[in-house]
């Protein structure tokens, strides 16, 4: 027995000297975070060279950044460009035709033929949940051709000229206007022709939002020749673009920007986050999808959101080197296009969607769809099948059996999903606990945060499980190199089995756990076909015990691991690239995302994600070094060390000017009319639309009048439509939860009038409904809200009809958005209405029936409450002095997008 024991005590030790030291652990982990700074970083900021002018006679063909740096520059000059103001409607318009003549002056007229097309479109369609209406918008349309070509076949390329309400509008989305201006140059003085029509649409009114491209798509004599679109966007200002939307179908088009794209960036796992909507942004893209039914390219700039729809959006932060970068595959990828036997056969090429991604900007990689299904099958049964072998190699070297060595993966199977779990929710609870304490978004200047707030618990997380069971468990009848080995195996097979159901449910996103498992597979097959796989202890170790025993052990060691991790270099930097770009896109994006969800939540979330696809195969291995219980403690450590910093002012989200805090509201003056003619209220003040999780609570510290501020989460008057806030789109209408009402004193001065007219009311034909018509005057950004009252409906009106026709989809108060560019006709409509009186139906003394039926003629009394409502959203229009002292007394963090409105409240 005491032979037994010591046998046992020699045994420990010896194991324990096959762990690596524990100081090897932290330098082991840190090589990684170089790794990231070292490669990821670099190769995700690398951008070309730019062109300059006087180089261009030495590269004849190449996109010129410095001439379209300078067109930047005079159309940053005309200052915020908003629809129906005087610069987007004649000072843009101007500057686009004249550009373009220049252009047609050095164009070779033999090769080609040049048409310009200034459309001011009128029409409407439904956009969310409401009903959007334009007059007279304008776009500025160019069509360049061969002379030689008879092809009918058009490629459309896309960008915006207007911007939101106080942005220059460098980035969004000016940048994406001058590469188009200087494609547009670049093909028309080149000396070889193409075969199929380009179509240049600078379109002006896409912040409106996206009645440009409707007016062009739905209206324009080119539209229907359309076949392809390469749609233009930017979500920041500067840095590279990403293709992050393709299709509807049509692999072709990625194949293409595979071939063609000089500075690819591209991932599916983009387009299936921004479809979902989790992103609150939206693209002209979504217009000539779903209303002109055109395949195409959605591509966008996307670094810097932090001034994206804001002042700080000017000509100083937008690089020539990243209008190169973009400037080089719009020029590529139009050459290409133009040239394309698939654009005229657009409808035979349209069968399946692609699964498309960049590795680090370095190469391309897309498939079909169908061709990722079968891949994803078989890699998961392939590296299923290899770790099968391994734990059958395993259990030949280690002398026993097969079934002992299954039910221990079982077990180790079972404690990695708990960590996978716990890499998840250690890092959400983090963004709970954050948000409890009010202190959300502390990463959103200092972006470095999320190392120790998220990360560093999701590594903690997904390791904890596993190596509490190595601490307080052991296992000695195999070695530890097993033991972590299996903890590696374990992730492989969970990679596959989530690769399986993700491919069942039809998503194409499982191509990342694809490039997981492969990569591993690849390292497995090699260790298998090598003596790695079992090497290390060079036969066996003896123990030796000072008496008639002598007992051998075989002591595998890690010479595998050299292999594995040599092999992980590609997919960690890979994965680290890929989700790095989700946090530059989420980060700035969270300070507009309203106050109704908690953005940590988000960012937690790709965090977490983030280190199971990054370091899901390399930080089960801090189970090979002693002490990895103290190893997670340290990581506990730099977690409480970065929650200290995050909340010292450190962690304040907002600095001035390069990431400011949004804040959203309009001076409102409010007149409700009742059905008497009476007024019940006239008063004014400011309607605050939240911008962030925050709402105003960092105002408390700076001075800034709050008193009487009322949150519309509790406090909407429903007596009145819309709890009586003038909301500007849908989105604002859909969230007033995350609006707020502060009265002033002093009325607002409303710089232009407003003015409802009746034009009488008439009986229909029926005999059931009646129609009240009216004639409305105003700004160029105009309301209504129509809500039926009680037993009335609306049966007809002059809108779309859509609202009306899925009342299961859409239901009262509707809202209908009217624009007008240069076109300030009076704005008709009508509303045609019905009461139903209420009969009763008595079955017996005991059973009554009620049931709804349509009135016959005309019923005395008020039908419906009908909001009107007048922004006056320009420069053009001036702010009272009480607005601008108010505005001055926020802090320099805080940057004010703002407007008088006019709501007038009736009743019909």
């Amino acid at each position: 027995y005491s032979a037994t024991v010591l046998y046992n005590v020699l045994l420990k030790k010896r194991e324990s000297r096959r762990r690596l030291q524990w100081y090897h652990a932290p330098t082991f982990l840190l090589l990684w975070v170089a790794l990231f700074y070292a490669v990821v970083l670099p190769l995700f900021n690398r951008l070309p060279d730019p062109v300059t002018i006087a180089h261009e006679p030495l590269k004849p063909g190449e996109f010129v950044a410095e001439r379209a740096q300078q067109m930047l520059y005079e159309l940053n000059r005309i200052g915020p460009r908003v629809v129906g103001s005087m610069a987007n409607e004649k000072e843009a318009v101007n500057f686009l035709i004249s550009e373009v003549r220049k252009i047609r002056e050095e164009m070779h007229s033999d090769l080609y033929q040049l048409e310009l097309s200034h459309q001011q479109p009128t029409g409407s369609f439904v956009l969310g949940t409401m009903t959007s209406l334009y007059q007279g918008i304008q776009n500025v349309v160019v069509k360049l051709s061969t002379k030689s070509s008879n092809s009918s076949s058009s490629l459309l390329l896309n960008s915006h000229f207007d911007s939101k309400p106080g942005s220059p509008g460098a980035g969004d989305d000016g940048t994406m206007v001058v590469v188009m201006l200087e494609v547009l140059r670049q093909m028309a003085i080149s000396e070889t022709p193409f075969q199929h029509p380009i179509v240049f649409l600078f379109n002006g009114a896409e912040e409106n939002p996206l009645q440009g491209s409707h007016g062009f798509v739905t209206q324009h004599e080119w539209a229907a020749d359309c076949k392809a679109v390469i749609n233009l966007e930017v979500g920041g200002s500067g840095g590279p673009d990403i293709l992050f939307q393709s299709g509807p179908n049509n692999p072709w088009l990625v194949q293409y920007y595979k071939n063609n794209a000089k500075h690819p960036m591209a991932s599916t796992l983009a387009e299936e986050i921004f479809q979902f909507g989790i992103l609150p942004s939206d693209t002209d893209f979504r217009i000539f999808r779903d209303y002109g039914h055109i395949p195409g390219l959605d591509i966008a700039q996307f670094s810097n959101g932090y001034v994206y729809h804001t002042a700080f959006d000017r000509f100083d932060v937008v690089s020539r080197r990243s209008i190169q970068s973009t400037g080089d595959n719009v020029l590529s990828l139009v050459r290409a296009f133009s040239n394309a036997s698939e654009l005229a056969e657009s409808e035979d090429k349209s069968g399946g969607h692609s699964v498309f991604f960049d590795f680090l900007g370095l190469f391309f990689v897309t498939y079909t769809e169908k061709t990722g299904i079968i891949l994803n099958y078989c890699l998961a049964g392939l590296s299923i099948l290899l770790v099968v072998i391994s734990l059958w190699r395993m259990a030949s070297t280690s002398e026993v059996s097969l079934g002992q060595i299954s039910i221990w993966f079982l077990i180790i199977l079972g404690l990695h999903l708990v960590g996978c779990l716990l890499s998840i929710a250690l890092p959400i609870l983090m963004a709970v606990l954050y948000d409890i304490g009010d202190r959300t978004m502390t990463y959103y200047s200092n972006n470095w945060l999320v190392i120790g707030l998220y990360i560093c618990p999701a590594i903690i997380g997904l390791v904890l499980p596993s190596t509490l069971y190595h601490a307080f468990k052991p296992n000695n009848k195999i070695s530890i190199s097993y033991q972590v080995h299996m903890g590696l195996h374990v992730h492989c097979v969970a990679m596959a089995i989530l690769a399986i159901i993700m491919t069942a449910l039809g998503l194409r996103t499982p191509y990342m756990c694809m490039v997981s498992i492969f990569f591993y597979s690849a390292s497995l097959l090699i260790n298998l076909l090598s003596t790695l796989h079992g090497r290390g202890g060079c036969g066996k170790d003896v123990v030796s015990i000072p008496s008639k025993y002598e007992i051998s052990y075989r002591f595998p060691g890690y010479y595998w691991v050299l292999t594995t991790q040599i092999i992980q270099l590609m997919p960690f930097v890979y994965f680290c690239y890929l989700f790095y770009i989700f946090l530059v896109i989420f980060f700035p994006a969270m300070g507009r995302n309203r106050d109704s969800a908690n953005p940590d939540m988000l960012i937690a979330l790709i965090c977490a994600m983030g280190t199971l696809f990054a370091l899901g195969f390399v930080v089960p291995l801090i189970n090979m070094f002693r002490w990895s219980t103290f190893i997670l403690i340290g990581l506990g450590v730099v977690t409480f060390v970065f929650c200290m910093i995050s909340v010292s002012e450190v962690g304040f989200p907002y600095r001035p000017r390069t990431s400011v805090m949004r804040v959203n509201f309009l001076e409102t003056r409010r007149i409700f009319y009742e059905f008497d003619g009476t007024v019940s209220v006239n008063d004014s003040g400011y309607y605050f639309d939240y911008q962030d999780r925050h709402a105003l609570r960092p105002l408390q510290d700076y001075g800034v009048n709050m008193t009487g501020l009322t949150s519309m989460a509790s406090d909407c008057n429903e007596d009145y439509v819309m709890c009586g806030m003038p909301c500007f789109w849908s989105s604002w209408c859909r969230s007033l939860s995350s609006a707020a009402w502060l009265p002033r004193d002093t009325e607002v001065e409303i710089p232009k009038a407003l003015d409802l007219v009746s034009l009488g009311t008439e009986m229909l034909e029926s005999g059931k409904s009646k129609r009240f018509k009216f004639e409305l005057t105003g700004p160029p950004h105009m309301g209504l809200y129509i809500r039926p009252l009680q037993r009335v409906t609306v049966e007809d009106w002059s809108f779309e009809r859509i609202m009306l026709d899925q009342p299961q989809k859409y239901s009262a108060p509707y809202q209908i958005y009217f624009s007008y560019g240069v076109d300030d006709t009076p704005f008709e409509f009508h509303i045609d209405l019905a009461v139903s009186c209420i009969y009763k139906l008595y079955i017996s003394n005991f059973i009554q029936i009620n049931f709804l039926q349509k009135s016959d003629g005309d019923v005395d009394g008020p039908y419906f409450e009908l909001g009107v409502v007048g922004h006056y959203v320009s420069k053009d229009f001036k702010r009272d002095a009480t607005t601008r002292q108010f505005i001055a007394d926020f802090p320099d963090f805080v940057y004010i997008m703002e407007w008088p409105s006019l709501f007038k409240r009736y009743i019909f």
